[in-house]
């Protein structure tokens, strides 16, 4: 298994964006801006994030250093929150279909962390 990230979350200033601060950074110093699933390709870790975010339902998802900031519909955050923070801090544990341990590899579906 890889690294676990910790993940702080902050509302943003508009209702549908919230902030993802990690203890690690998951670029260089480009952000990386992806507006739809389809410009989520390649292998890096924020296009593999981002690809991963837009499953969940994030209409857009910018990347920058250690902070990721995702657009959602407003209706979703309340069952959205727990689940991009999840998949932010489980991203280098299963990392790549070539991985051969990612969830989707051995035939599971990935956990959702409960939020009470």
């Amino acid at each position: 298994m890889g690294q676990p990230i910790t993940v702080t979350m902050r509302a943003g200033t508009r209702p549908e964006m919230r902030f993802f601060e990690a203890n690690r950074s998951i670029t260089g110093m480009a952000i990386e801006t992806y507006l739809s699933a389809s410009a989520a390709v390649g292998a890096r870790p924020p296009d593999v994030l981002a690809h991963r975010l837009f499953d969940l339902g994030a209409t857009k998802v910018t990347v920058y250093s250690n902070v990721v900031t995702v657009e959602a519909p407003t209706s979703a955050w309340p069952d959205l929150e727990a689940k991009v923070s999840f998949t932010i801090e489980h991203l280098f544990e299963f990392y790549g279909d070539d991985a051969g341990w990612s969830f989707a590899a051995r035939g599971m579906e990935a956990p959702v962390s409960k939020v009470e």
